[in-house]
């Protein structure tokens, strides 16, 4: 970094002295030689021109798909500019979450602002001001619905396999038993599995994790699960795509007590994999458990609207060694962009973005049905994901690949989930069928 610091050898020279020493070397005399790495063969500095050439150069090796047919947890749609514009203001691009928090109320305001609408989306009564991902919003929220006599968690295998692996993860780390609920033939949580699972805790049973829609894109009975989950008296986690809540009822209303989610398909590209955000909600009972933290809305001394950090991460404090969750930051500018992106579509837009997803993907599914070869997997109800027979998988995205289209995820040798949002065409779907049609 010394080259892109505006000190010369003169400041150096005087911090130098002042620390007693002649030579940046003596900074490190306490580490033994032998550990020392003599030469870093660290090449040669290069020009700004010549960065943006070689940058450049390693950009041009990505493959960027203009037709995408695969979500699998990350999606395409369409993003409003105002959202790309109003969010790259220098205000908020430079904003870190305050430590003297009151000061700043523009980021607090936003953030509140968010909360509310994640509330209104899931049917939640609170939500903390985001996490890192969908991902460890699952495994934050399983973890704070422990109680002192109730530690087993129960994944349903339906689960996205990334949010299953992580909430084993996270419970690995906390010991605590986690327990998978088998698929039934229908691609959907077996229910019959949980009732006997549940049952066979012996009343340790702490939380269940469903996603609705779950991997294979197939809508989950809530309701039935909700009231399985609280006769057992645990509580349910309901991990959900936002963009399904636009035609679906909302977690809070199925009976879920928390819901989470990744929240990438409000206003964030697929950008290679990230930043993503992970948003949490729960109702009045679990809100003390909550990791991060909640801003809060009050008023001020001359009685005006105001914002202030209603509750704080407890592990950025003290007693850390005390902390019951990991989340040591959040996805502010994320959720901004997520907050802005709903404002900017509007109830109506939102909606009708919702609406086009299930449409086009209902299309796409009996289209690609109708090829010998082809065939739905599943007959149940799903949103805009769907998994197909196929010949070969392998053999079927190389050969959509070849036309500049990103197929859908394989799941195996004959399966492939495919994912239609509103922002593909009935042009791309029908071009699609076609060239799985004729297999050339």
């Amino acid at each position: 970094m010394g080259s892109y610091l505006a000190l010369t050898q003169a400041d150096r020279s005087q911090m130098l002295a002042a620390l007693g020493i002649s030579d940046v070397e003596e900074l490190f005399r306490v580490i033994p030689e032998e550990v020392k790495i003599k030469d870093l063969k660290i090449p040669s500095g290069l020009s700004e021109m010549e960065v943006m050439r070689k940058f450049s150069s390693l950009a041009s090796e990505n493959k960027v798909f203009p037709h995408v047919f695969r979500g699998a947890g990350a999606y395409k749609h369409y993003i409003p500019a105002a959202v790309k514009r109003i969010t790259s203001n220098e205000t908020f691009i430079t904003a870190y979450t305050p430590y003297q928090a009151e000061i700043s109320q523009g980021i607090l305001q936003s953030i509140f602002e968010y909360q509310s609408m994640i509330c209104e989306l899931t049917g939640m009564d609170v939500s903390n001001a985001s996490v890192y991902d969908g991902a460890s919003a699952a495994a934050e929220a399983v973890n704070m619905c422990r109680e002192r006599n109730r530690e087993e968690v129960f994944v349903s295998s339906c689960a996205h396999p990334h949010v299953i692996q992580t909430i084993s993860t996270y419970c690995m780390g906390y010991g605590i038993p986690v327990k998978i609920i088998p698929k039934g033939e229908d691609g959907r949580t077996d229910m019959g599995a949980l009732k006997g699972l549940l049952s066979s805790s012996g009343g340790n049973a702490a939380a269940v994790y469903i996603q609705n829609p779950n991997f294979f894109g197939l809508i989950e009975d809530v309701p039935s699960i909700a009231e399985i989950t609280h006769n057992a008296g645990s509580f349910l986690v309901t991990g959900v795509n936002p963009i399904s809540l636009g035609i679906l009822e909302s977690p809070g209303r199925e009976g879920a007590d928390v819901a989470v989610g990744e929240g990438q398909p409000l206003g964030m590209p697929l950008a290679f994999g990230g930043p993503y955000l992970g948003f949490m909600a729960c109702k009045t009972q679990l809100m003390r458990k909550l990791p991060g933290r909640i801003v809060g809305e009050t008023t001020d001394s001359r009685g005006e609207r105001a914002f202030v950090l209603t509750l704080q991460a407890r592990e950025q404090h003290i007693r850390r060694e005390k902390a019951s969750s990991n989340i040591c930051t959040n996805e502010a500018h994320c959720a901004l962009t997520a907050a802005v992106y709903l404002a900017v579509m509007g109830e109506e837009g939102f909606v009708e973005a919702s609406r086009q997803c299930h449409a086009k993907a209902v299309y796409a599914a009996k289209e690609i049905s109708l090829i010998p070869g082809y065939s739905l997997v599943y007959s149940g109800d799903f949103f805009h994901e769907f998994v197909t027979h196929c010949p070969d998988s392998t053999k079927t995205l190389e050969l959509l690949q070849r036309h500049d289209i990103l197929g859908g995820y394989p799941l195996s040798k004959n399966e492939i989930l495919w994912c239609v949002t509103e922002a593909n065409t009935k042009e791309e779907i029908d071009n699609l069928s076609a060239i799985l049609r004729e297999g050339k």
